[in-house]
Order: C-alpha cells, then structure tokens, then sequence
C-alpha cells in the first residue's frame, strides 16, 4: 500500500515500546514529520529522540491524528492527552483502572477528546499506522463522522509552490461560485486537476452548514468531490486572516488553540 502525501502535516502521535524489558509503556508526541520523528525515537535522544524513550526502543508508531490548523493547536492537543487530569475539558474523564493497560487507557482518553469542544470541530483524522494495534473506539464515544479513520502509512510534504492567486497578474479571474471578478485573495480546489477558481469567502460559506462556526466539509462545484475544509486551511495557510465567518474572536481562539490552562 502506497503512503499518503499531506502537505502541511500537523500530527499528534502514539507510541508503543515493543522492547520486552519495558513492553507496554506509551508515549504521545507531536511532529511534522512522522517517519523522521520515529527514527530519531528509535536511535535515542543523542539523535533528537525524547529521553522518555530513549535507550527503550524499539518503539512503534502506532497511531497519529493530523489534520489540525497549525502547530499551535497539535501542541495543545499533545499536552491535554498527555495530562487528561489537568485540562479542563477532560475532567470528566476517569482515571486509569488499575486492570486497564495503558495503551487501552489511552485510547479511551483519546476517544473522549475528540468529542469535545473545540477538537470535535476540527476536520481529523484518525490514522492506524500499525495494523497490529487497530482497537475499535468505544461505541458510546465513536469519533464525530466528519473524522475519517484510516490506515496506512503517510508522508508530510512542505508546499513549495504558490497557490494564491497573485494580484499582480494581469488575468482576471472569475468565481466559480458566484460568478463575479476575483480582485483579491482567490482559492482553488485541493485536486490539481480541477480548476475551480473562488472568492475565499464564496468557497468557505459553501460549504457551511447550520450551526456550524467554520465550514468542516463541503462538495467542490466542479469535480464534485467531497473535501474537509481542513485540506483548503493546511493548503493556504494563514487564509482565515481576512475571513468574515460571523465567528467571535473568542470561538477562534478556543477552535486553535484548544487549552492547557
């Protein structure tokens, strides 16, 4: 099976030891590069590995969540499922069992995260590196639809090419939304080989639905694929500056930042 190639990759991970002296122990981590990050654990810290795992390999990645907005808001996701006890938002979630295995404990944390605010509104994904290891989340804590779980292995890409539209060029283009000129900020279609051209604005409240603060998925007009409006966020990064989506600055800065108060 072929890896996923994700540009502007911010994940969340899993580990497991599989080191019979210390077989079971975890450890959560944030990277924007997996496959480089689990080598630097697997060599030791001399190599950039942590020095929990250090000297405890070989470890496993087992499980990453990416999709989130920036590295801001990966960071605050690692810290709260590293201290679910201390975030605020995870009070409710009880302590480990002294029969429960710590990776079955972390799951379980992991799986009542994702159901509240304001991670539930993020467009995740929930990804298996290790087939081995694919535990089934609790029924009564499923992850919300719009976050896929997948399996397989992913490679992080930087974006090298420019993807705005430049506003110096002397074509004018026009929304494919609503039909009139793009003189500003436009954005495209995540499928290279579609050309949807829109007004930022006309392609974001498109693609929102009642209730929602930002868009988390939408169909695009011209190739008629369904994307997470995740994938336009990592793709354009910083597009949110000038966006008008009736949403406070205070429902913004808990939807990025999430809490490590």
């Amino acid at each position: 099976m072929s890896a996923d190639t994700i540009e502007n990759f911010y994940g969340v991970y899993l580990l497991y030891c599989l080191n019979i002296k210390y077989k079971g122990r975890t450890y959560i981590g944030y990277t924007v590069d997996p496959n480089r990050r689990i080598k630097q654990h697997n060599k030791g810290k001399q190599f950039g590995g942590a020095w929990k795992t250090s000297n405890k390999g070989p470890w496993s990645m087992v499980l990453i969540i990416h999709g989130f907005p920036n590295d801001i808001s990966a960071l605050r996701f690692e810290w709260a499922w590293q201290h679910p006890h201390v975030s605020r938002r995870l009070k409710h979630v009880s302590k480990k069992k002294k029969t429960e295995k710590t990776f079955d404990f972390c799951i379980r944390v992991l799986s009542e995260m994702l159901q509240v605010g304001p991670w539930c509104r993020l467009p995740l994904c929930i990804r298996w590196l290790n087939q081995d290891f694919i535990t089934d989340f609790p029924v009564c804590s499923l992850p919300p639809l719009h976050m896929p779980i997948c399996n397989g292995s992913v490679v992080s890409k930087k974006v090298t090419k420019p993807t705005l539209t430049d506003n110096k060029s002397n074509i004018i283009q026009t929304c494919d939304v609503c039909g009139e000129k793009i003189i500003t900020q436009a954005i495209k279609c995540v499928n290279y080989n579609c050309d949807l051209t829109a007004h930022l604005l006309c392609l974001s409240n498109s693609f929102l639905k009642p209730g929602e603060y930002i868009p988390i998925e939408g169909r695009c007009l011209k190739c008629e694929n369904i994307y997470l409006w995740g994938d336009y966020v990592r793709k354009y990064k910083g597009c949110y500056n000038n966006m008008n989506l009736s949403i406070s600055i205070q429902d913004a800065n808990e939807l990025y930042m999430s809490d490590s108060e």
